[in-house]
């Protein structure tokens, strides 16, 4: 394909994120007028090569960070792998 376009399968998963995370990707998406599932897969793409996918776009950064308070995630990277259920759900 000399586009660059491929043609994927995608599939329906049952992934759970934190709540205020998951409106901050929801706004951030909405912003960048794509689907969730687009933005979740230019995340994953670029940090699979060791790279951001907002690396360079001090706009975006700015955005992030407005999306951030609105939603209170008050928490960054260094939460990784450290964040707990309340156990509200019972999951």
């Amino acid at each position: 394909m000399s586009d660059g376009v491929r043609t994927v399968e995608r599939v329906q998963t049952g992934v759970r994120l934190e709540k205020s995370l998951l409106k901050v990707l929801r706004g951030l998406a909405e912003y960048l007028d794509i689907s969730l599932g687009d933005l979740l897969e230019g995340i994953a793409l670029h940090a699979l090569e060791g790279g951001s996918a907002f690396a360079g776009k001090p706009d975006l950064l700015k955005a992030i960070e407005r999306l951030k308070l609105v939603y209170g995630m008050d928490y960054g990277a260094e939460a990784a792998h450290r964040l707990i259920d309340n156990g509200e759900d019972g999951k």
